[in-house]
């Protein structure tokens, strides 16, 4: 996150944050996944490393390219104002929180790794799913809104998974992080429970902290009562049906 801070710095863009963030912690938590340490049968330590090394694949490359096309993160941007002259400072200090608050995620996926017991139980396959599921998931929701933004229309992105959730990105996300709890949970590996730290920190840092809140103010100055419609009428994060959808 020290790289990010030069990285925002220099270029101005802080669209860079979220991909070093990516790659980052993609990388830290492969190594942790195949370094020889613990008792982790090889086979689910492999497993790990591929799936974290192919989220931060999809992700990282899906931030870059969304970057490439901005000039800033409104999110970040919106922060930079706000601050005025002490956003450096203020920008610094945030990205050295953001790594204190990943530390629970690299634990997670070292935790799955290095479960003890055999591989091939059925919370293997469970956590396998549960990983599958929220990157697909995530893929189609930032496949939905990247059509709607090149189709040219106007106003608020409210079709396909959208319609059921003002952020199904983060929701995919956050599935997609239980995966590697489910997959160190064991009742023969005690420290494995801690692993559930990686899903609720997620959880924590998109809906309460540097997910949702900024970015529906963000929203709500660029698209004002067209966006509140939206919010009245969809979940903000689990998907659900829309509110008077059939009525």
């Amino acid at each position: 996150m020290s790289l990010a801070t030069r990285i925002e710095r220099r270029t101005g863009n802080s669209g860079w944050i979220d991909v070093v963030w990516t790659f980052g912690l993609g990388a830290t938590g492969i190594a942790g996944a195949l370094l020889p340490f613990g008792e982790g049968p090889l086979a689910r330590r492999l497993l790990v490393a591929a799936l974290v090394a192919s989220w931060a694949l999809r992700l990282g490359l899906h931030i870059a390219g969304r970057t490439t096309g901005i000039s800033d993160d409104p999110r970040y941007a919106r922060m930079k104002r706000d601050w005025g002259s002490q956003a450096p400072r203020k920008m610094a200090r945030l990205l050295q929180l953001q790594a204190l608050a990943s530390i629970p995620l690299a634990v997670g996926v070292v935790l799955s790794a290095h479960n003890p017991v055999a591989f091939g139980q059925p919370q293997d396959w469970l956590g396998l799913g549960l990983f599958f599921t929220g990157i697909i998931g995530g893929g189609i929701a930032d496949r939905q809104l990247r059509a709607f933004a090149r189709s040219g229309r106007s106003g608020v992105c409210d079709k396909g998974l959208w319609a059921y959730s003002r952020h199904p990105n983060y929701f995919f996300e956050c599935v997609l992080w239980s995966a590697y709890a489910v997959i160190a949970s064991a009742a023969a590996y005690p420290f494995g429970w801690l692993a559930w730290l990686a899903p609720a920190a997620i959880t924590l840092l998109l809906v309460r902290v540097s997910g949702i809140p900024p970015l529906e103010e963000h929203m709500l100055a660029k698209h004002g009562d067209a966006y509140r419609d939206y919010q009245l009428r969809t979940s903000p994060f689990i998907p659900l049906p829309p509110k008077g959808a059939g009525s």
